[in-house]
């Protein structure tokens, strides 16, 4: 058996890894490559290996970094079965068709340069329709329930806490060839134990080789009742100066577990009203997917929406759809409380309302999630004073504050204690999805607990046999 780490090693997008076995070839996700536009144009423009030869993909979760490649594998010749939860497939049949809009609409603005330039002009790795073909590959199949899926290989989902379906993907495999039999766990994004919405990662037994995250090795969340604290003072801070915050957020589970915590917090009399409006018909339409599939959610929060108490729609709360609606809120009188598309500021409606409202010093930009290196998100959390949004320079004096404790990422503290759970010998962990200096000092730790076994950093395009 050979693995191969074609994504997602050494950095934190892109996740795709491809297992050999007995003839078969299986694709752990097939995400997108987030960063420079340029360095993300060319990662993502092809694939290590031949998509027609590829028998299945097992989907870990929705997110764009582990599914947004669907569409692109579908064109490119790709025929076979995605496996994946069934809250996972019907956030992809949201979440992919938008991404391809999005990625059509910045070939389309990049055309339009390069045409004035006498440049060649680009083609779209992928279309909508491409994203709306591929879901007629989808398999869904639910937690706990095996599956044979290739010759020696039999698949289960066990609950990651990540986000609304998503999963560890676990493999038992039979080599033919050696006669070996072993189990593999791929850990896809691990949650958090204390996420307000989803169950925890559960534990997986007898594991003989683990595919490990590490996105924050090294890094530690605040904690929760720091974090409500922290957002009723910035709340009290923007009504008192009559001004905005604006909050990127990632469209499904941030932006959910966000105005669980306001609808919390405003029950609690912590802060004045204040009006709170969601600007992304993706979170919208995500949100309607959450009320779906509420048996993946805490039986706390399932109870809330059946007695119809429902976190997702409290009194001051503007679900905003149309793109008039969106427009309007540049027109806002008085303070106000934005959540908006895209988590990393690098698409979406969030860079029309960065745009009007980064240059205010009395505004506030909340970061409550992670950014992958270079994205715009990344540069003004990182303190960058000018910024390029929409092709335009603006010098950021709005105030920046970050709350990484909304993360749907295990800290470091919590990847340990979720590595700890794990049984069997785990005689090899390669460690993946994160950058280079958090991998580091993840791998550093586990070895140090974990003097039985061997923990590595996957390197890109590197191949393991097993």
């Amino acid at each position: 058996m050979k693995i191969t780490f074609c994504g997602a090693a050494g950095t934190t997008t892109g996740s795709k890894h491809l297992i050999e076995i007995n003839g078969s070839r299986i694709l752990l996700d097939c995400g997108l490559y987030q960063g420079r536009r340029k360095e993300a144009m060319e990662r993502n423009a092809d694939f290590p290996f031949d998509p027609t030869q590829v028998d299945c993909v097992v989907l870990s979760h929705a997110h764009i970094d582990h599914a947004g490649n669907l569409p692109h594998l579908y064109r490119k010749g790709f025929s076979g079965n995605i496996y994946s939860t069934p809250a996972t497939r019907d956030l992809c049949s949201i979440m992919l068709p938008d991404a391809a809009h999005i990625h059509e609409s910045d070939i389309a603005w990049l055309n339009k340069h390069r045409k004035r330039n006498d440049l060649p002009l680009l083609v779209p790795n992928y279309t909508k329709l491409d994203a709306e073909e591929v879901m007629h590959q989808f398999v869904t199949v639910g937690y706990g329930r095996p599956m044979h899926i290739a010759d020696g290989v039999t698949m289960s989902f066990i609950d990651a806490g990540h986000i609304l379906g998503s999963a560890q993907v676990v493999l038992d495999l039979e080599d033919h060839l050696t006669k070996k039999k072993c189990r593999l766990l791929f850990s896809g994004d691990v949650g958090r134990p204390g996420n307000d919405l989803l169950n925890g990662a559960m534990p997986c037994a007898d594991v003989d080789y683990v595919i490990m995250e590490s996105t924050y090795g090294g890094r530690h969340h605040e904690l929760a009742a720091q974090t409500s604290e922290h957002i009723c003072h910035l709340i009290r801070e923007i009504h008192e100066r009559g001004a905005r915050m604006i909050i990127p957020a990632f469209a499904v589970e941030r932006t959910q577990q966000l105005l669980y915590t306001l609808d919390k917090l405003r029950a609690e009399n912590c802060f004045p009203p204040v009006p709170v409006y969601v600007d992304s018909p993706l979170a919208v339409r995500a949100t309607e997917i959450f009320r779906l599939h509420i048996e993946d959610l805490k039986p706390t929060v399932r109870d809330a929406v059946f007695m119809r108490d429902d976190p997702f729609g409290f009194e001051g709360l503007r679900l905003v759809r149309s793109v008039d609606e969106s427009k309007s809120l540049n027109f806002l009188k008085g303070p106000a409380v934005i959540i908006s598309a895209s988590g990393m500021a690098e698409s979406g409606r969030i860079l029309h309302h960065l745009r009007n409202n980064v240059g205010n010093p009395g505004n506030i930009l909340l970061f409550v999630g992670y950014c992958a290196e270079n994205t715009l998100g990344w540069k003004l959390r990182n303190g960058h004073k000018r910024v390029n949004i929409l092709g335009d320079e603006f010098q950021v004096r709005a105030e920046i504050e970050t709350l990484d404790s909304f993360s749907g990422h295990a800290d470091h503290e919590e990847l340990l204690a979720y590595f700890d759970r794990i049984s069997g010998p785990k005689r090899r962990v390669f460690l993946v999805h994160g950058e280079r200096e958090r991998s580091d000092v993840l791998c550093k730790a586990l070895a140090e607990r974990h003097p039985g076994g061997t923990v590595e950093v996957a390197n890109l395009m590197q191949t393991v046999e097993l």
